[in-house]
């Protein structure tokens, strides 16, 4: 691995323009909702290797939050494997600043050990902020130079700012360390002659190396690529071609073309793994979006190619699935009420959780605004108080004032005052819940991502690694008479046959009948499509105020209070969850709780009857 130093003067040094894959990252985090597996990325490792790229960006951003809550996978697991299969190629994430990889602001010293130990595997660390504020990279930003890797400090792109807001960012990331500048344009919105303006302002204003990455949501990508090439950018990134296009990068084959010989990467090679991708891409097609071309309205809603189809998941399992332009039209709407800031994980987040809140309730923007009493979700409130950084020139005050219901908000940067996370502590406390030894990587990935990192070690306790199944089956299961082969280790192979299945008893269960290496077995498993279904939940009395109403589809995650509590306005009632959107319900006023409905892992849809406050 090489150090940072001689890797930034090396990039500068380079004649041509240097190319970065996406495909293991940010393509389809932009086109599958993320659901990428470890498999499907090192059974193509050893093809990469010998590419001649600058970097493979293969972790970070919602990688590591999807692997532990979605593929039951260890996302370190994935990061040692990939650093095996490519042992020559820089290894890339993208790192949310304070936030490591949370959605966020965690402990300092909890980035700061996140990166040391990512380092051990990563070359090139993409470090941004959701706001663009220089302060909340800055911690991140020194432990990737203590790391002697190098460091990317990214100016996330939006319209409507004047190139001088631009130059103050470079020159800011620059004096704090930033090995490159990384023109980090999330929706696709940079068009050609800004493309042609910001690069040759950053290397004037810095003299440091440029890296322009874009997504191709508006179908113009690559002649924005070229455009930053032609202006001295000193590397892009794009996708294979099977994952390329629409909410990903633009193509890398058609880029190599087009810079005929510039980028020193042989096209053939590219296509031959994008054959690759074009099979294993079918695996997914369950995640896919219904787009089917380039959208010009990216640049009314600037929805981030990385959100968009985890939105539209996120829309599809609250039942919103055709009313996505609803969605769409809601996202701008927001935006312009949080006072048009910059949207990327996780201030995208925040914007998009909003909207499908609007869309799922029926509510306007005059709602959200003026005296309608509205629930707004965690990821908003904490975004207005403060914690992922404040937008140039604040947000808007009155609407702050409704979210935060007379709290003030933060001052300064929110992670400064968490206190360190004694981590001996955590690693005992971490073992005691899951049962089992646990690595230091292991408790980084609780501490951010708690009760996520709980399931996924209950789940690998009870199932084994599901990493190592077939992507086919891990999603659909085995057909009757269908065999696989699983390489539990080097020279260990499980060969599995599905017999039958048995029909389905009084208790919801099924006995499966299988051979495993030949020998006959056979469980009972419970078939959770056999279950009897329940009576409808009984819907709340809009006219009721005694009435707590499931202002959306999903599952409730915990209950806080039970019968005969008191509780104060403000309190914690209950927590639900749809895709990564989790909320909190919170007591609109103060009272005594009569009956709770609901219990924890039970489905609701919106309106269902969740509690009542006992009548005054």
């Amino acid at each position: 691995m090489m150090n940072g130093d001689e890797l930034a003067r090396r990039m500068l040094a380079h004649e041509g323009v240097l190319l970065t894959d996406t495909s293991m990252r940010d393509a389809h985090q932009s086109l599958l909702a993320t659901r990428m597996r470890t498999a499907d990325m090192v059974a193509i490792g050893e093809a990469y290797d010998a590419l001649g790229l600058f970097s493979v960006e293969c972790w970070g951003g919602a990688t590591f939050d999807v692997a532990l809550r979605f593929l039951r996978e260890c996302p370190w697991e994935r990061l040692h494997l990939l650093r095996e299969a490519m042992p020559r190629t820089n290894l890339q994430m993208l790192l949310r600043g304070a936030n490591a990889v949370g959605y966020g602001p965690v402990a300092d010293n909890v980035v700061r050990e996140f990166v040391r130990l990512a380092a051990r595997d990563i070359d090139i660390f993409r470090v941004f902020d959701c706001m663009n504020d220089v302060e909340n990279m800055r911690l991140a930003m020194e432990a990737v130079r203590e790391a002697e890797r190098l460091c990317e400090g990214a100016i996330c792109y939006t319209q409507r700012r004047p190139m001088g807001y631009y130059a103050d960012l470079a020159r800011r990331l620059a004096q704090a360390g930033a090995h490159v500048i990384c023109i980090k344009d999330m929706a696709g919105l940079v068009k050609p002659q800004a493309a042609r303006a910001l690069v040759r302002m950053i290397k004037e204003e810095t003299g440091l190396a440029v890296h322009f990455h874009t997504h191709d949501t508006s179908g113009g990508a690559v002649a924005s690529v070229l455009a930053a090439v032609e202006a001295g950018a000193d590397a892009v990134d794009g996708a294979m071609d099977a994952l390329s296009g629409l909410t990903s990068q633009p193509n890398l084959g058609t880029i190599v073309e087009m810079l005929e010989g510039a980028s020193g990467v042989d096209a053939n090679a590219l296509r031959d793994i994008s054959d690759y991708w074009e099979k294993v891409r079918g695996f997914y097609a369950a995640f896919e979006s219904d787009m089917r071309a380039g959208a010009s309205e990216v640049y009314v809603h600037e929805m981030p190619g990385g959100q968009f189809t985890n939105l539209k998941e996120q829309a599809r399992a609250m039942g919103l699935a055709g009313r996505w332009h609803e969605v769409a039209r809601a996202y701008a709407e927001v935006n312009a009420m949080f006072g048009d800031i910059v949207k990327v994980t996780p201030s995208s987040k925040a914007v998009g959780d909003m909207a499908l809140a609007m869309v799922s309730a029926g509510w306007s923007r005059e709602d959200v605004e003026g005296e309608k009493e509205v629930f707004f979700p965690d990821s908003v409130v904490a975004m207005m108080r403060g914690e992922l950084g404040m937008p140039e020139g604040g947000f808007p005050k009155a609407l702050q004032a409704k979210v935060l219901a007379g709290e003030a908000p933060l001052q300064g940067r929110a992670g400064a005052a968490l206190p360190p996370v004694d981590l001996v502590a955590a690693k005992a406390q971490v073992e005691k819940e899951v049962g089992r030894a646990v690595s230091e990587e292991d408790v980084l990935s609780w501490v951010m991502y708690p009760r996520q990192f709980v399931e996924y070690a209950k789940h690998r306790r009870q199932y084994g690694p599901v990493s190592i199944l077939p992507t086919p089956v891990f999603f659909h299961g085995m057909g009757v008479g269908e065999e696989i082969s699983v390489d539990l280790e080097p020279g260990k192979t499980l060969v599995i046959q599905l017999q039958a299945i048995g029909d389905v008893d009084d208790s919801g269960m099924r006995r499966v009948f299988f051979e495993l290496n030949g020998q006959a077995r056979v469980v009972r498993v419970r078939d959770e499509s056999a279950q009897v279904k329940v009576a409808q939940r009984v819907q709340a009395d809009a006219g009721n105020v005694d009435h707590v109403a499931a202002p959306m589809p999903g599952t409730v995650v915990s209950v806080s209070v039970k019968a005969g509590q008191k509780v104060r306005q403000g309190d914690v009632l209950l927590a639900m969850e749809a895709m990564k959107m989790e909320t909190m319900l919170h007591a609109e006023r103060d009272g005594v709780i009569g009956r709770v409905h609901v219990s924890p892992g039970e489905q609701v849809e919106a309106k269902d009857l969740l509690l009542e406050y006992r009548g005054r």
